[in-house]
């Protein structure tokens, strides 16, 4: 019952935008881009939506998940952003920057998955599910692999919720300690320039891709989150643009 009301409240935050945003339309057209986009502000009720019917279709989070992912790490202080946080086996990996040791903040980054896969067995599956549980955060299969559920479908999640987290990440109204909210901050900033703050990160799934976060600003703070057809990975280069040009497009930064 508390996941539904939650879910009534945020369709609500979105109905004045729920016939879509033609000028949005427009730049996932440019790009030739299929997807939904939700960016809604922290002061007011002010929302934009592209694709409001796929907004609510729940999906994969992909590396996505990694934002809760360090929180729940962060608070069960089984990680730290210390240098050496994670030690590299030698085992080569598809991914070259996986090959090498990492601390939180650049496994964050590159999405290695190793790294998580490690914290995974560190936290445990009764502790996720309480997370998870506490933070409305998708939904979760009764059984589910430790070390793959964020990846395989176990876990699924729609735009509109994630917007819903990432609100709850800036509001600092889930269930986890300053301290812990502070270190993702860090974490998550990838871009800063006079104007604003960008904090995100991605996700690909194989055929799908995301990019959930926010923008700070001088004016007020926006949260957002994305997903495309992606079954051609070079379309993920083009997300941090993308939403930039978005941003600009509606006045935002």
């Amino acid at each position: 019952m508390a996941k539904h009301l939650f879910f009534l409240s945020i369709f609500s935050l979105f109905s004045s935008a729920i016939s879509g945003d033609t000028s949005i339309a427009q730049v996932f057209s440019q790009h030739n881009l299929n997807g939904t986009v939700v960016i809604s502000s922290m002061k007011s009720n002010q929302s934009f939506t592209h694709n409001a019917a796929r907004s609510f279709r729940e999906v994969s989070p992909a590396s996505t998940f990694k934002i809760m992912n360090t929180l729940i790490a962060l608070e069960e202080e089984v990680a730290t952003n210390n240098d050496d946080m994670f030690l590299w086996d030698g085992e080569q990996h598809s991914i070259q920057n996986w090959n090498r040791n990492h601390s939180l903040k650049s496994a964050f980054r590159v999405s290695c998955v190793w790294c998580y896969q490690l914290l995974a067995k560190k936290i445990g599956a009764e502790k996720y599910r309480h997370y998870l549980t506490l933070s409305k955060y998708g939904d979760l299969d009764n059984n589910f692999n430790l070390t793959e559920f964020w990846l395989d479908g176990s876990l699924r999640i729609n735009a509109v919720g994630q917007v819903g987290f990432i609100k709850q990440v800036i509001e600092r109204s889930s269930p986890f300690t300053d301290s812990s909210y502070e270190e993702l901050r860090n974490i998550m900033l990838m871009e800063e320039t006079a104007n604003y703050k960008l904090r995100f990160k991605t996700g690909w799934t194989g055929s799908l891709g995301w990019i959930v976060g926010y923008v700070e600003t001088t004016d007020g703070i926006w949260a957002f989150a994305m997903n495309i057809d992606a079954e051609d990975v070079s379309k993920m280069s083009l997300l941090p643009e993308v939403i930039k040009e978005i941003l600009r497009n509606k006045g935002i930064v």
